[in-house]
């Protein structure tokens, strides 16, 4: 790896950790809790499309780490190491591997219709076992949507972000099944911390939850606040840009 891209990870690895600890309110998922609402996805995202996949993926995973250890996170290394080091480096990995990629429209808005599906089965199954309130599905869906639509529309409208949209997307939705399935598991073998439901022995559609929620609430700022500081930074270092052409 580039002494540049040493440093830049390092950088993100940083910030990622510090606006983590600063942004993240104490709001956990609702009734399995342990996930945090976690706007600091930003960071390691812009990374991620301005240096590529493994600054972005490195500097996730490490900088996850770091906030779980310093309070107030949950300062278990373990479970930091088996479920969140792995999910935040494989979901901007494949966001800065994916958004490099050159891909047509229409396997972009198949994957799209794929992954919404996918979301939208899952919140369905959470509300017809009553783990989600009309409220919430509502809210979820309508975050789901209105993303989509989003990431479709700006990649009509400013065609170089048509690919990191769907990198957001898909990355995010990887990152979020590693995420709930890992928290599963390790819940059958070890308490987990910070929860407001499921210390131990949690059920399989608790890892739904887990998904459900990081997705619905990252997803947003993946998709409205990147791409235009990404862009600045493009302006400010043209040979970035020119690393990055679709």
């Amino acid at each position: 790896m580039k002494t540049l891209y040493v440093a830049m990870t390092g950088v993100s690895a940083a910030l990622y950790a510090i606006v983590g600890i600063l942004t993240n309110m104490g709001i956990v998922s609702p009734v399995v809790g342990v996930v945090k609402f976690w706007p600091a996805v930003i960071v390691p995202a812009i990374f991620a499309v301005l240096f590529g996949p493994w600054v972005g993926g490195t500097s996730a995973a490490i900088g996850i780490f770091i906030s779980d250890m310093i309070q107030p996170g949950h300062g278990i290394a373990l479970l930091s190491l088996t479920v969140g080091v792995p999910s935040n480096f494989a979901a901007f990995y494949l966001i800065g591997l994916l958004s490099r990629k050159k891909m047509k429209w229409r396997n972009i808005i198949l994957a799209l219709i794929i992954g919404s599906a996918a979301i939208t089965g899952l919140i369905g199954y959470l509300f017809i076992i009553e783990m989600l309130t009309i409220d919430l599905v509502a809210l979820f869906l309508g975050i789901l949507f209105a993303c989509v639509a989003l990431v479709i529309g700006v990649g009509l409208w400013k065609p170089e972000w048509k690919n990191y949209g769907l990198a957001s997307v898909v990355g995010l939705f990887v990152g979020s099944a590693i995420i709930g399935l890992g928290l599963w598991a390790y819940s059958q073998f070890l308490p987990l911390p910070l929860t407001t439901g499921f210390e131990r022995n949690a059920p399989l559609y608790a890892s739904s939850l887990w998904l459900v929620w990081t997705f619905a609430t990252e997803i947003p700022f993946l998709v409205t606040i990147v791409p235009p500081v990404v862009k600045i930074c493009y302006k400010a270092f043209p040979s970035l840009a020119s690393q990055h052409k679709n």
